[in-house]
């Protein structure tokens, strides 16, 4: 995160609404839009957003200010929040502004601590980039993420998807991902993970419920389908335990990097959305590790990196996939940033 100290414009929770609201959950779109109204009762959270030391979107606050109030909704810390939450009433400027009262220190606290969606969606969109690398070199893969959180994308090979009518991954699977899919299906193609790796500097469990939590608490509450689907990724996680690192992605993945590869298996490095909460320094390092790497790399022991992220003008997100020996980088794709819809290229 660029830690330059700068005062984020006043409006910065409606600015994001907007957004929201084009991404298709206009509920979460009303409750920052009253969260912006009453915002003057609550004021730890206040100055917290308007003194937030870098970019408000690369942070994901208004995200983390919606998580913490639907924290508190699915805790029934606030009856009245709760009530809105379940759609029993619509006085979103009433019960969030009582919340914001009672609870401002919770809030605030709350929004310190960096999102973890680990969003299973995002899974499709990497098996999709998967099956493009599989079109160079047709090799079992071994798995590296940066960024892993509770590493429920290191189990993509325990999910079953439907791309675009292309069926990939295991078809019996309780997690099934079939994001709304325009331009031409991607060509079908098996992959094969032998191993998964990742690395996260505060790594979460799936048997944690503080972290079953948090995760669900990020899930948009307009989005039931979306809550399920994790809850089941969740649980498949105590049957298929992530093996994830603590630590720092920069010494890590030098680390991983300089490890020798088996022969006939193509390295892949992965990661969505956590660009945006690193240095430039440290992205920088990143792209010279996986450059260098690619440079050594043979066509019996191939290195891929996939990258779903926002592109600098943070007008779209996108899904590129990078492939050595050669170093030709595709953009496949423009997602939505949870997986939900997926524009092939």
């Amino acid at each position: 995160m660029n830690m330059i100290t700068r005062v984020v414009p006043r409006g910065e929770l409606r600015h994001q609404a907007g957004i929201v609201r084009g991404l298709g959950s206009p509920f979460v779109a009303a409750v920052l839009e009253a969260g912006q109204r009453q915002l003057s009762r609550a004021p730890l959270t206040q100055t917290l957003i308007e003194t937030w030391p870098g970019d408000p979107i690369d942070a994901a606050l208004a995200m983390r200010f919606n998580a913490a109030l639907h924290a508190l909704a699915r805790r029934n810390a606030r009856p009245g929040l709760s009530a809105l939450y379940r759609r029993h009433h619509d006085d979103f400027d009433g019960a969030i502004g009582e919340a914001l009262v009672a609870e401002d220190a919770f809030i605030a606290a709350w929004m310190r601590h960096t999102p973890q969606t680990n969003e299973v969606g995002r899974a499709a969109a990497i098996a999709a980039a998967l099956m493009v690398v599989q079109e160079s070199f047709a090799l079992p893969v071994e798995l590296l993420e940066i960024g892993a959180s509770c590493g429920l994308n290191l189990n993509l090979a325990h999910y079953g998807y439907d791309l675009a009518g292309v069926r990939a991954g295991v078809a019996e699977s309780p997690v099934h991902v079939a994001p709304i899919w325009t331009g031409p299906p991607p060509i079908a193609r098996s992959f094969s993970v032998v191993a998964a790796r990742g690395i996260d500097l505060n790594p979460l469990s799936a048997t944690d419920a503080k972290t079953r939590e948090r995760l669900l608490s990020f899930v948009w509450a307009d989005e039931p389908e979306r809550a399920q689907r994790l809850e089941q990724a969740l649980a498949l996680a105590v049957v298929h335990p992530p093996r994830i690192d603590r630590g720092s992605a920069v010494p890590w993945l030098a680390q991983q990097l300089a490890t020798p590869q088996d022969p006939d298996t193509c390295r892949v490095v992965f990661h969505s959305m956590v660009l945006q909460y690193m240095t430039l320094g440290d992205r920088d390092a990143i792209d010279a590790m996986i450059v260098a790497a690619g440079h050594r790399a043979t066509p019996d022991r191939p290195i891929a990196r996939i990258s779903f992220e926002r592109e600098r003008a943070h007008a779209q997100v996108e899904l590129t996939v990078t492939c050595w020996p050669g170093g030709a980088a595709r953009l496949l794709a423009t997602c939505h940033p949870y997986g939900n819809w997926i524009n092939w290229r």
